[in-house]
């Protein structure tokens, strides 16, 4: 095992939304998304398939938007196992919220389409391509941004099941877009210091990185946020989730946190720290 790099077994987790309308955001991810509400107490609810939380929603009414210049959350990218789930969740959300819909690529290793949540929180939904499809050249895997008519893929994948499902199958945060003050910090805390590997760089614009081959776990880019500071306390996104497979994982990356000086909280269990733009991750152990 390389003590320098996260485990290729590594994998995303619940992502943490702090809310406006508590009620109306359950809607979306319950009613549109087809998640299955898991827990709801009091000011906070859970949010995906049994066994596996995929969005918590924390109200939080005291707290404001922030600028879309801000860093942040560019978009959580649910992933599916089936084409046809994927077809049941796009319907689903495009009927109940026809104005939260902002687009559709074929990603070369994906099917994704996107959305806006009703706090402007972004949203993909998406299928991957089997991986030995995928095309690597130079440690850099291939993707593009091509037209994916959502109609079309709809008339194709959607089944009489989907068109009247309340809920999906198995789907999860497949990666975690988001919104950062410059590439090369990014590159310097989310590969140096955690330990992920880069998949794709595009210049000073977008980085995705991965464990373990996939194709990425976690993007960020400057599209809207190239030299934003640290993020103040604001709605939207509160915590990022990473596992990792076995506490010996998380002991090593809290070793690489050390020796680079980021301040965290390590229970044995779970590692808590904040990236150079105050975005919060947690990482635990599967294991």
């Amino acid at each position: 095992m390389n003590a320098n790099i996260l485990a290729s077994q590594t994998a995303m987790g619940a992502v943490s939304l702090k809310v406006a309308d508590l009620d109306s955001m359950i809607a979306f991810y319950r009613d549109g998304v087809g998640l299955t509400l898991l827990a709801h107490d009091g000011p906070s609810a859970v949010l995906g398939r049994p066994g596996s939380p995929a969005i918590i929603l924390e109200h939080a009414a005291e707290l404001k938007h922030a600028p879309s210049t801000s860093a942040g959350l560019y978009h959580t990218a649910f992933l599916f196992d089936e084409k046809s789930d994927l077809a049941s969740s796009v319907y689903s959300v495009a009927r109940a919220y026809p104005r939260n819909f902002t687009g559709s690529s074929d990603h070369l290793v994906s099917e994704a389409f996107y959305f806006n949540d009703p706090e402007g929180n972004g949203v993909e939904l998406y299928w991957d391509r089997p991986r030995d499809s995928w095309k690597w050249q130079n440690g850099s895997v291939e993707m593009g941004t091509v037209y994916l008519d959502p109609n079309r893929f709809l008339q194709e994948n959607l089944t009489e099941a989907g068109l009247s499902a309340a809920t999906v199958g198995d789907t999860a945060v497949g990666h975690v877009h988001l919104k950062v003050g410059d590439i090369q910090t990014a590159k310097q805390f989310y590969v140096d210091t955690v330990g992920f590997e880069i998949t794709i760089e595009y210049g000073t614009q977008a980085l995705f990185v991965s464990a373990g081959g996939y194709h990425h776990h976690v993007g960020m880019n400057t599209w809207e946020s190239n030299g934003a500071g640290a993020r103040t306390p604001a709605l939207g996104l509160g915590q990022v989730a990473i596992e990792v497979p076995s506490t010996d994982d998380l002991g090593a990356l809290g070793e690489r946190l050390t020796a680079r000086g980021v301040q965290q909280a390590h229970d044995g269990r779970m590692l808590t720290f904040a990236d150079p733009w105050a975005n919060e991750i947690r990482v635990t152990a599967a294991a």
